[in-house]
């Protein structure tokens, strides 16, 4: 079933009895004709559609419906272990070469090739080329291996042992430590509390290699699998190479049971408060378990039900979004929903809020608070038609787009369909059902549910966070004791005005006094009377997206040292006002059931606009421009409310190992920066000036003739042009003033330096190797310098992960800027083992090193080459591709026409090239950052 994010527009200017309801509520949902289900005799089930979004491409899914909760005591974390041996050796493939083999067609690992191991299942994402038979039926014969073929050599099994190990010690930390000791609590007596897919460390070190194989002979069988074909292919075909493929396996005679395991339910409210010295963040989590196992949504009447709790959260979320809009914010975020918890069989009504360290009590009682203010006096009409209108809005949009949806898409509701018996009805289907059923649903509908979710047994409330000196734990007592209400106290939601404009200001119209048109790149470009440039580029990618971008050189390197000072934690929260005399809710409130968004900020060397919206709501995304340019709010209480939420976030972000490393290190290397600040302080925000922040943001949106703006989508270019003569070149500008990008001249410490920093209890460390200075920006280099990058990834991977077992993920980077002044950076980083970050440091230079002493093998250029030659055909039908290729025309000035070189420079790069630049820039010193643990 479609996962709907809700946000009626066409409801509320249609009176409900003109929808006629031709559906009865004990009717089944219909299974979207366009995907070809089927069983074979052995019990797999198969997922086959025709889709060519993207073209050329086919996405293959193995489901496996068993994972960790099938685990014996003996085999936890093995579920997961077998995941990972799916990649490392099987019939057709011995050992890494069908890592390799898939790299080779242009398929990266990780990126595109993946998989994952949960409590219920393990799944098997393969992303392949279909313009090639052969490549397909390798796809299948890989999907086949992972199935039943996966050989498990004890050779090999040893060898991944240091490889999942790392994947371990990566989950280590504050976060683990306190689920440990909330999840008996959270998923009391109940087998999810013991099986953490990661599985025990001392298991995963020792297991002897029976075990695992075990568990691949009663688990992987193929009346626990789906196979999900979805890309641009032949249906029938596929039908046949999964006959061919799975057709023959059989299950094992005397099969294991595939249990589901209950979450008992339990009379006691369980209170777990856990804290952690390395926990960054304040969290309160409260829980409502239904008693029963949750019911499958099949007929139009659970769909009915489904929406009226979607409503209901929407609703109640929208009321916790107004409280943490406030000048005196409870949280800093906070939600509520009924819904899933790690098992399928129970479901719960479940608020979540992130605090400050010191504010979980009163964040607990607010949620409580909302909670039951909702039971008392339910919620208003408006807020029904609002939420209504945002589901409307969203379905609609899904409905536009529905040629053009994703493969991926469809493959992940398939899953769904397979392992939860979610039902797929097609987008035409809900589309229709929505409006017909929407009207339908009364606020008596909404209000009622609470009543069914809010109990004094089958709770469970956590609170995790920070554990340090001066921060006083609550108790379990203050917890139950929170849970109180007074309902006396309490009173109705009360309704606000909603705005009827985005603009209080009358706008006094501009004109386009020039146009040009470049046919190659399918682009226009309008010169306006005030000076602004505007581009846009109409395309068909997406039916109901268009995307925008305004940038302008200058940005807070025009600050002097000590407005910088002043200003660099407050420039963040401007926006936080609103505009146009509306507050963030109020305009929050006007926009309901229209999708168009604008955010503007001002970086080191630009300042500027990014939003989106659709073609339907494109006004709204021009009206918000000019409000953000003319008429930003000046609220003080706006302002000190961001405040309290960027303390209460930022607080204990230092506690984290990795924060604190990445702080200390990069403060290391810029102590010769005056105006790097690292990590902020609390007394850094109490010292952030509004006024001059404000003063600074005005200065920067003064001029619009110094600003590029950028439309990519689909749009009525006559209506764009329109708006952008009426909303943009009537902004306030100076024609006579253009700005450039300013160096400061300040630059991170030159020479070989190495900076180990000791932080954290657990066992972990992590690497960072760079080498980085000034150079002459130039186009070629920088291409081959970006390929080295991905290139010597591969080795790495190769060396690092494979042969020395040593690391669960590593990478190399490479990248040069022009603006505002030449330079190039190439970096090296992984997490690791601290007893083996030496050696590790070690092999990756030598890996480094050889690529300057003998360049890179020509099987990895042409993995690289590959890989990029389909990522740049998808990407020429990406909207946002596009949008990056026409602003740098602006920021770097690259012709945007040089796009279409981009397979002719790939096909002619060579391995001396990546050589030379690897010469002359990698033979340089280098800067070592190292995190280790404290003992």
């Amino acid at each position: 079933m479609k996962k709907f994010h809700f946000s009626i527009s066409l409801l509320l200017l249609t009176p409900a009895f003109l929808f006629a309801q031709d559906f009865k509520l004990e009717d089944p949902i219909p299974t979207d004709p366009n995907v070809k289900i089927g069983k074979l005799s052995n019990g797999l089930t198969y997922y086959i559609r025709k889709n060519a979004k993207p073209e050329d491409k086919v996405d293959l899914r193995l489901v496996v419906n068993a994972g960790s909760i099938q685990e014996t005591d003996e085999q936890q974390g093995l579920a997961h272990f077998m995941e990972h041996m799916c990649f490392n050796g099987t019939k057709r493939f011995p050992k890494n070469e069908l890592v390799n083999y898939l790299q080779s067609i242009g398929v990266k690992f990780g990126q595109h090739l993946n998989a994952y191991t949960s409590f219920d299942e393990t799944v098997y994402f393969l992303p392949i080329p279909s313009d090639d038979k052969e490549k397909v039926e390798k796809g299948f014969q890989i999907l086949e291996d992972w199935a039943f073929n996966t050989t498990l050599t004890p050779e090999e099994i040893d060898k991944e042992r240091g490889v999942v190990l790392e994947e371990y010690r990566l989950g280590l930390g504050a976060e683990k430590r306190m689920m440990g000791r909330f999840m008996p609590k959270m998923m009391y007596n109940s087998l999810y509390a013991k099986r953490l897919p990661i599985g025990q460390k001392e298991i995963l070190e020792n297991f002897t290699h029976d075990k695992l194989t075990s568990f691949y002979k009663d688990w992987y069988r193929p009346n626990l699998m789906a196979v999900i074909v979805v890309g641009d292919i032949d249906v029938a075909e596929m039908e046949q190479k999964i006959i061919t493929h799975f057709g023959n396996y059989k299950n094992p005679k005397k099969q294991k049971e595939r249990k589901f395991y209950d979450v008992p339910n339990h009379k006691e409210t369980f209170v777990a408060v856990e804290s952690d010295k390395e926990a960054a963040f304040a969290e309160v989590q409260l829980l409502y378990k239904d008693y029963d196992a949750p019911k499958k949504v099949t007929t139009i009447g659970d769909f009915k039900e489904y929406l009226a709790k979607g409503l209901f959260s929407t609703m109640l979320n929208n009321r916790l979004e107004e409280l943490q809009n406030s000048p005196n914010p409870p949280f800093n975020f906070g939600y509520t929903y009924h819904g899933g918890t790690w098992a399928r069989t129970k479901e719960a009504f479940q608020s979540f809020a992130m605090v400050a360290q010191d504010k979980q009590l009163e964040a607990l009682k607010v949620l409580v608070k909302e909670n039951e203010r909702v039971k008392l006096f339910g919620f208003t009409q408006g807020e029904l038609d609002r939420a209504k209108a945002e589901f409307l809005s969203q379905i609609e949009r899904q409905y536009n787009e529905r040629e053009k949806s994703e493969s991926e898409n469809f493959v992940s509701e398939y899953q769904s369909n397979f392992l939860e018996k979610e039902p797929i009805p097609s987008i035409e289907w809900t589309f229709d059902i929505f409006k017909k059923m929407l009207p339908t649903i009364s606020v008596e509908d909404t209000n009622g549910l609470i009543a069914k979710y809010l109990k004094e047994d089958n709770r469970v409330v956590i609170l995790t966070g920070p554990e340090k000196d001066g921060l006083i734990k609550p108790t379990e007592q203050e917890v139950l004791n929170s849970l109180k209400v007074n309902k006396s106290e309490l009173t109705a939601y009360t309704e606000t005005k909603v705005s009827e404009s985005l603009l209080r200001n009358p706008v006094k119209e501009g004109s386009v006094v020039s146009k040009e048109s470049n046919t190659k790149l399918g682009t226009t470009t309008l010169k306006l009377s005030n000076g602004a440039t505007v581009v846009y580029k109409k395309t068909d990618f997406k039916n109901d997206q268009v995307m925008f971008e305004a940038v302008s050189f200058g940005g807070s390197n025009l600050f002097s040292n000590d407005e910088m000072d002043k200003v660099s934690l407050a420039m963040g929260g401007l926006s936080e006002a609103g505009f146009s005399g509306m507050s963030k809710n109020d305009i929050n409130k006007f926009m309901t059931g229209k999708i168009a968004r604008v955010n503007p900020y001002v970086s080191g060397i630009y300042e500027g606009l990014n939003g989106s919206s659709t073609p339907k709501d494109l006004e709204y995304l021009f009206q918000m421009t000019y409000a953000y340019f003319t008429d930003l709010n000046f609220d003080k209480d706006a302002f000190i409310g961001f405040i309290t939420k960027q303390k209460g976030f930022m607080a204990n972000l230092m506690s984290q190992p990795a924060t604190y490393f990445s702080n200390e290190f990069y403060s290391y290397l810029n102590k010769e920066n005056p105006r790097f600040r690292g990590f902020p302080k609390e007394e850094d925000f109490d010292k952030a000036d509004y006024e001059l922040a404000y003063k600074k943001y005005k200065e920067r949106f003064a001029n619009a003739a110094d600003f590029n703006f950028y439309f990519v989508g689909n749009f009525d270019e006559a209506q764009l042009e329109a708006f952008a003569a009426k909303y943009i070149a009537s902004l306030p500008s100076d024609k006579n003033t253009k700005e450039s990008a300013k160096d400061l001249g300040y630059r991170m410490l030159k020479g070989s330096h190495k900076k180990v920093v000791n932080k954290g209890k657990d066992p972990k460390s992590t690497v960072n190797i760079m080498i980085y200075g000034d150079t002459k920006y130039d186009a070629k280099e920088a291409f081959a310098f970006k390929a080295l990058g991905e290139v010597l990834t591969i080795k790495l991977v190769e060396e690092l992960r494979e042969n020395e077992s040593g690391v669960y993920g590593v990478g190399a980077r490479g990248s040069m800027s022009k603006v505002p002044y030449g330079s190039y950076n190439f970096s090296i980083s992984f997490p690791c083992g601290p007893e083996n970050a030496e050696k590790l440091t070690e092999s990756a230079l030598r890996e480094l090193n050889k690529m300057v002493t003998n360049g890179p093998e020509q099987k990895d250029l042409d993995k690289f080459k590959e890989a990029s030659r389909l990522e740049y055909k998808e990407s020429l039908k990406d909207n946002r591709y596009w949008m990056a290729v026409l602003k740098r025309q602006y920021t770097d000035g690259v012709n945007p026409e040089e796009v279409f070189e981009f397979e002719s420079k790939l096909n002619d790069l060579t391995i001396r090239e990546l050589q030379d630049v690897a010469k002359k820039y990698l033979a340089k010193d280098k800067v070592i950052g190292m995190l280790m643990p404290e003992n």
